[in-house]
């Protein structure tokens, strides 16, 4: 790993959030990409997640690449209330909030972007107001997803277009391009592992993912 210039010191998670809503119904949605990435990262690393009543999400504990601690959250509360099961995870284990990295959808991103931020707003994402409020600060990592806009979709969140396309199921076709970015996202969250936030940032936040035309 490179040193870092005097002064500085790396950002670099220890608790990786995905944020999404429980129940069968909500499985496979846009809304819900924040599950998936955990899910897949939780696989890579041979993680178990098990229910955690105290922290009322989904929790596993594991190593890290650098054998240290880390720690995978899906919390159960539902999109609006995320921020509780972030909050009980760093109390229990005394984390400040800049070790969290929270991965959630964004609207805002066409298809196949991902985006890092070291802070920032919630940008009127439900589940990131919510871990805003309980964290007391918009300064922690944040990775976003990018799901596209529906076409007639309008200025209001509770636009029913906008609604029925974030809570829709990709299809098949997304589905296929979905697999390839969650791997670059388990990519750039084990580089942000080893080099911290900001080099995973330079490299991925320009990186896109395509499909062929002819892609069956």
């Amino acid at each position: 790993m490179k040193e870092v210039a005097p002064g500085l010191k790396l950002v670099i998670p220890q608790l990786i959030v995905g944020l999404g809503n429980p129940e069968p119904k909500y499985e496979r949605t846009r809304h819900n990409i924040g599950f998936a990435a955990v899910d897949n990262i939780a696989n890579m690393w041979q993680t178990s997640l098990s229910e955690n009543r105290k922290f009322k999400a989904e929790f596993g504990e594991g190593r890290g690449i650098k054998s240290d601690k880390i720690y995978l959250l899906k919390p159960l509360t539902y999109m609006n209330k995320s921020g509780q099961a972030v909050r009980a995870v760093l109390d229990w284990y005394k984390l400040p909030p800049n070790s969290v990295l929270i991965i959630y959808d964004d609207m805002d991103l066409p298809m196949g972007r991902l985006r890092l931020r070291l802070s920032g707003s919630a940008g009127g994402h439900n589940g990131m107001k919510s871990a805003i409020a309980h964290l007391g600060t918009q300064e922690f990592p944040r990775l976003r997803i990018g799901i596209g806009k529906p076409k007639n979709a309008g200025a209001e969140s509770r636009d029913p277009n906008t609604i029925s396309h974030v809570l829709g199921k990709f299809s098949p076709t997304e589905s296929q391009l979905m697999t390839q970015v969650l791997k670059l996202v388990v990519e750039a969250v084990e580089l942000s592992m080893r080099q911290g936030i900001e080099k995973a940032m330079s490299l991925y936040n320009n990186r896109s993912v395509s499909l062929p035309e002819n892609w069956v």
